[in-house]
């Protein structure tokens, strides 16, 4: 399939309202979740395990979607996505026992994975280095809106309509980010020249990935978003609340609404971040937004009182809001521009297996070493990463004067 002419803004708007639709349904389920295992009659370590399970099946897709999009093309590619993640939901939504649900959160997690980052692909297609930065941020800027404000009308649809209520919401928001993608989004996929007009042999796909991992900076982009993965699951999602009841004795509301003001003020600094990104180089955002996220874990792990809490919140927040979209715009930069598929499943797939080992590596540290250690050594990745960033790779767009 060839590439259809359409313009970036449009193609952008179009992406958001995909993006949109599919994570207001994420964000549905986020908090019915653990209840909705829970009815089960399983075990704590079990209700985890459908966290992580999802997360994995991401991890898994994440190469492959790269293939597929380049294959079939990025609209059969988000199209595909949406459809399979409304399958694993609806599935969720009328599993019988806890083996279904874990299968089911599998086939969802699937679907998401390729939705992602057949997403990221289209916005790398649309995109040149000028404004990368910037489109990237509105798209997950819309992202994150769309997961903080799900919650909401999920918990809403579980206590008037049941558990299962917000999952057959979430297999609507994918049905409706597949047509989105399948009637509006335009294909994005770069013309490929007949066969006799070739003036060199295609690259093979072994040969691409050799391409992509060779790129300088490539890879250390990836790391900075590994560890920032690692870091939002492992100690945002899984510590934080827990230092909350267990050290500051917040309820689950107080603890909501700290993280509700992060989130907030993330959505607010994501663009003009992407702006700046664009403004003054990728690596001047990285380097001291990744520090300020590392900084926000020593305030979670030493806050006193709830003030203190919400100001970790506000700053984690605002830092890693601002730090988001710079890796990967980096890591289009300096990646191939024939590989862009290629280059963005496998960045990618560096970031999803955080998403699996985050949880793991810092809840062991936690029970060993307690939680504020936990923390601390969170701290640290990110401070770490940063550090070898600034130092060992090179900026990747430096804008013109």
């Amino acid at each position: 399939m060839t590439a259809r002419p359409q313009s970036e803004g449009k193609t952008l708007a179009w992406m958001c309202v995909l993006i949109g639709v599919n994570q207001l349904g994420f964000g549905a389920v986020i908090p019915v979740l653990p209840l909705y295992a829970q009815s089960f009659g399983v075990s704590q370590t079990a209700i985890g395990f459908t966290v992580a399970i999802y997360g994995l099946a991401r991890l898994f897709v994440a190469l492959p979607s790269g293939r597929i999009a380049d294959l079939f093309g990025r609209r059969n590619a988000l199209a595909l996505g949406g459809l399979i993640c409304c399958a694993g939901n609806l599935w969720c939504a009328y599993a019988s026992t806890f083996t279904e649900l874990a299968m089911a959160r599998f086939v969802s997690g699937a679907g998401a994975g390729l939705t992602l980052t057949a997403g990221m692909i289209v916005l790398t297609d649309i995109t040149t280095p000028s404004r990368r930065g910037r489109v990237m941020a509105i798209y997950q800027g819309v992202f994150l809106f769309a997961v903080g404000i799900g919650p909401i009308p999920g918990g809403y649809l579980a206590e008037e309509f049941g558990l299962s209520a917000p999952f057959l919401v979430y297999a609507v928001g994918c049905f409706i980010a597949a047509v989105v993608a399948w009637w509006a989004v335009a294909e994005t996929k770069p013309d490929t020249p007949p066969l006799h007009q070739q003036t060199s042999r295609p690259q093979s796909y072994t040969g691409q990935l050799r391409a992509v991992l060779r790129a300088k900076g490539f890879l250390l982009a990836g790391t900075v978003s590994f560890f920032g993965t690692v870091v939002r699951t492992g100690a945002l999602f899984s510590i934080v609340p827990l230092i909350g009841t267990m050290q500051l004795n917040l309820t689950a509301t107080q603890i909501g609404i700290a993280m509700g003001v992060g989130s907030v003020l993330g959505v607010m600094v994501s663009y003009p971040a992407g702006v700046l990104v664009d403004l003054i180089g990728r690596k001047s955002v990285i380097v001291p937004a990744t520090i300020a996220s590392g900084f926000s874990f020593v305030l979670y792990g030493l806050a006193p009182d709830y003030t203190w809490f919400i100001l970790a919140c506000a700053f984690w927040g605002v830092a890693s809001s601002a730090s988001g979209s710079a890796p990967a715009a980096y890591a289009a930069d300096v990646a191939p521009p024939e590989y862009s598929a290629t280059a963005m499943s496998v960045y990618r797939t560096l970031a999803d297996s955080g998403y699996v080992l985050g949880p793991i590596l810092l809840g062991v540290i936690a029970d060993a070493f307690g939680m504020t250690i936990a923390l601390m050594v969170a701290s640290s990745m990110l401070i770490a990463v940063a550090l070898l960033f600034a130092f060992r790779a090179p900026e990747s767009y430096r804008p013109r004067d």
